[in-house]
Parts: C-alpha cells; structure tokens; sequence
C-alpha cells in the first residue's frame, strides 16, 4: 500500500550498555517517527499509535550505525492503520570515528502495530 522509510545514525550518547550497545526502545522511537510520517501521507494528521502486535529483537544496534527503518502500511480500516516495521542496520560503526557500509545489511528489529487517525469531517 504505501512504504516509509527513514534513515538515521545512531550516536555515541545512546549507547546504552557495554560494547556501545543501544537500547531497544531506541529502534521503537523510530517506529514512531515513520508511522507518523505514513499517517501524515494517507490521512493528512500524525495519529496515534495505539498497540504492538509484535516486536521481535534480532540482532544488536550500536552506536555509531546507520540504520533505516521501514513502515508498510499491510491494512486499511476506517480509522486504523495495521503497519509492518523494521529496522535495518545499513553501515556499522567500528568504536571510533569509522564506519563501514554493510554488502549484507542486518535486520535488528522487526514489529506489527496499529495507528488510528481522526475521523474524516
């Protein structure tokens, strides 16, 4: 139906844990971000994100990577949105100030949720 994707580096001062490690929650506020901007697209308002039917946690996100995240709109209701995520990352930093672009990018966080928007006036 419709496809948004955004592209974002993660920095240093969100990493989390050892090994520059990133929280979940971060992939998530992204998720946030790109349903956002698909409610904006189809319905001209930001909704609401109103529940996760999945989120699975598939491989590690550190500072210092790119990521892109992606929202496909998978079905239509009158006022609600189900969307697919995910989050990609697409270059992986090395600890210091380089990086490298992935040949092979890694999904680190997939997710099903729901959005709402206003009624139509």
């Amino acid at each position: 139906m419709i496809t948004v994707k955004h592209r974002r580096y993660v920095p240093y001062a969100h990493a989390h844990y050892a090994g520059n490690l990133v929280d979940g929650a971060y992939s998530l506020g992204l998720f946030g971000d790109v349903a956002t901007e698909v409610c904006i697209q189809l319905d001209g308002d930001e909704g609401l994100f109103a529940s996760y039917d999945d989120v699975q946690f598939k491989a590690p996100v550190q500072a210092g990577d790119v990521l892109e995240v992606a929202a496909t709109v998978v079905k239509m209701g009158t006022r609600s949105r189900k969307i697919e995520f995910s989050s990609t990352v697409v270059c992986r930093g090395s600890g210091g100030s380089s990086a490298a672009v992935l040949d092979e990018p890694i999904v680190a966080v997939t997710a099903t949720g729901t959005v709402v928007v206003p009624p139509k006036a």
